[in-house]
């Protein structure tokens, strides 16, 4: 009962906010400019068309080959980002015109002007952005010291990928490019932190072949995000088991033996309670009964974690979920509900690594939000 009542909470806000922001642009775009009257229906038309996109996309997913459903996914996918730019540049010159005092002068020119300027950037802005998503990751390599971590497995190479988000978009040329790219750097280990795909497994099966190619000397491990149980977590456990992947589903394992060895543990997706009757996260199941003189490593999707992990004696942990906002300024957003969006964090002994995703989620657009790879090289620090 408690899941449904939030569902419905977040629908009708969800809702409301899809709605209205439709409406707000399309009285300060279309309207309120006083465009010649066919041209001002094709607009409405246009906006409205477009936003019910959104919403068929993913039953279009479910209902329809994937031939078919793809020329839906890439539209809705751009207007659900165009139309985030248009609105937060909207608002921006609604902040500019108060200041100087425009609607004091002509309205309706304030309005051309304004609907003209705020088309021309959100154009030029989304182009760039649609240019970076759809560019290949980059590496980010970071060091990463940690007291306990064993002298014989100094400069270890942990090598990341998060939020891949195969799916409408991204497809097994995606997954063939980041699996190259991967064993290009010739990891100790492959870490996968959630959000591997959007959508069903018998879909997207064939799209994620390729990631069978990972290789890491100590193995490739993954745990879930909350997309992997939106598109029904446990056929693609059993997916990625047969991609040679390891879940760590609340559950820890020794990496190497004796001095050496040092642990990797794993948890579902943080929130994965809220939308699943399976066993949410579990950090006593993962960390309970460790040896404390071990170095320990903690997979977790989203940084979330972080708040109780830090207190439970963990060195590292390795997130991913927040995509450093993807579209500014959509990041300040993201850091109001989530301090740990991107990069490395400290407290105390603990530290948490955030990736700002290999892929992308819905729009086809990146802005002062590249995707990346993360190699995280572990030095064993002088105390």
């Amino acid at each position: 009962m408690k899941r449904i009542v939030l569902g419905l909470v977040f629908l009708s806000i969800a809702g409301s906010v899809f709605v209205g922001g439709h409406l707000y642009l399309a009285q300060r775009l279309v309207i309120d400019p006083e465009l010649p009257a066919p041209l001002e229906r094709a607009l409405l038309l246009g906006i409205w068309v477009l936003a019910a996109s959104i919403p068929a996309e993913p039953l279009a997913e479910r209902l329809l080959p994937r031939s078919i459903s793809r020329w839906l996914a890439w539209p809705a996918a751009l207007w659900m980002g165009v139309a985030f730019l248009l609105i937060v540049a909207l608002g921006f010159s609604e902040i500019l015109s108060f200041l100087v005092g425009a609607a004091g002068g002509d309205p309706l020119g304030v309005a051309r002007s304004r609907a003209l300027g705020v088309v021309a950037l959100v154009a030029v802005t989304a182009t760039v952005g649609i240019r970076e998503a759809l560019s290949p990751p980059r590496t980010n390599r970071v060091e990463i010291g940690i007291a306990r971590w064993p002298a014989e497995r100094d400069g270890y190479r942990i090598v990341q990928i998060s939020d891949v988000h195969i799916g409408p978009i991204l497809d097994r040329r995606f997954a063939q490019h980041v699996t190259e790219r991967v064993n290009a750097l010739d990891p100790d280990l492959v870490v996968v932190t959630g959000d591997l795909v959007d959508g069903r497994e018998h879909h997207l099966a064939d799209e994620v072949a390729p990631f069978a190619g990972l290789r890491g000397r100590d193995g490739v491990f993954f745990v879930t995000g909350n997309h992997d149980y939106f598109s029904g977590v446990d056929p693609w456990v059993e997916r990625v088991k047969t991609l040679g992947m390891r879940p760590l589903r609340n559950e820890r394992v020794a990496i190497g033996e004796g001095a050496a060895a040092f642990d990797l543990a794993g948890v579902e997706d943080h929130r994965s309670g809220l939308y699943s009757r399976g066993p949410g996260e579990d950090l006593s199941a993962a960390l309970d009964g460790r040896d404390p003189s071990r170095a320990l490593i903690l997979l977790a999707h989203d940084p979330s974690t972080f708040r109780e992990a830090r207190r439970r004696d963990i060195d590292l942990q390795i997130s991913g979920h927040t995509h450093d906002g993807q579209i500014w300024p959509f990041t300040y957003i993201v850091r109001a509900v989530i301090p740990w969006v991107a990069g490395l964090y400290r407290d105390g002994a603990a530290q948490c690594f955030v990736s700002r995703g290999t892929g992308f989620w819905g729009p086809p657009i990146r802005i002062l939000a590249p995707a990346e790879i993360s190699e995280l090289i572990i030095r064993r620090e002088a105390v």
